[in-house]
Order: structure tokens, then C-alpha cells, then sequence
């Protein structure tokens, strides 16, 4: 069992990115950490640190919930885009292990669907 996203457009053959819940929690830490956060710190994962300290585009990925939560609205999905890229193209340049070359796919397979929430002016859903 694990977590899903995708666009919401009812399209069964749109991208999709998944994660076991311990994957995904290991790609959100280390995103988390690229944009200055550790993330057992933040509100909501143990901490008391609010998300409004930390100046990314990403907040909205980073701080949904695993289960339930809203869906992210394309303007959420295009704010998180260009960020997303950024650091995917960050991690590419560094010299990494095997977690890091399989966050560099993810965010990838992830950006894709960003793209197609963008494109066809749908949210991105959680499963």
C-alpha cells in the first residue's frame, strides 16, 4: 500500500507517480532539506516549526497529508513547477547514492504530472 498522485481529470491513462509511504516520506524529507527544512521539525511531522518560515514554492507537497487532504488546484501545481525543476536539476549535479537517482526520477515522473495538471487546468489528486 502507498500513496498515488495524479491529475484529476478521470483519465485512467494520465501519468501517475507513486510511492510506498516510507519512499514518499524519504523524497519529502529531502526535499524538505533542499529548501532549508528538516522536516521532523515541521508542524504536522512533530515539531513546532510552522511551515510560513520556510520560503518555498513547494509548501503545498510538503506539507499535505499522506491520507485525505485536499487535492492541490493547478495554480498550486504551476507555483510548484518551476521549483520542482530547480531542484531536480540541483540533485542531478550532485554526486549521489542509489535514494538520490531514484528522487531524481520521481520528481520527474512528478513534474510530468504537474505538467499535465497545468495543461489540462485540473488538480492534482492523492490516492
Amino acid at each position: 500500500m502507498g500513496l498515488i498522485l495524479f491529475p484529476g481529470d478521470g483519465d485512467d491513462s494520465s501519468p501517475d507517480v507513486s510511492w510506498s509511504y516510507s519512499g514518499f516520506a524519504a523524497f519529502r524529507r529531502r526535499l524538505a532539506e533542499t529548501e532549508g527544512a528538516v522536516i521532523s521539525e515541521m508542524l504536522g511531522f512533530g515539531g513546532e516549526r510552522s511551515w510560513s518560515e520556510v520560503a518555498t514554492a513547494l509548501e503545498p507537497l510538503l506539507d499535505h497529508p499522506d491520507d485525505g487532504g485536499d487535492d492541490l488546484s493547478p495554480a498550486e501545481c504551476a507555483a510548484m513547477l518551476a521549483r520542482l525543476e530547480a531542484v531536480t536539476d540541483e540533485w542531478a549535479r550532485a554526486d549521489g547514492d542509489h535514494l538520490l537517482q531514484e528522487h531524481i526520477e520521481d520528481a520527474r515522473r512528478l513534474t510530468d504530472v504537474l505538467r499535465l495538471c497545468i495543461e489540462k487546468d485540473v488538480p492534482l489528486a492523492f490516492l
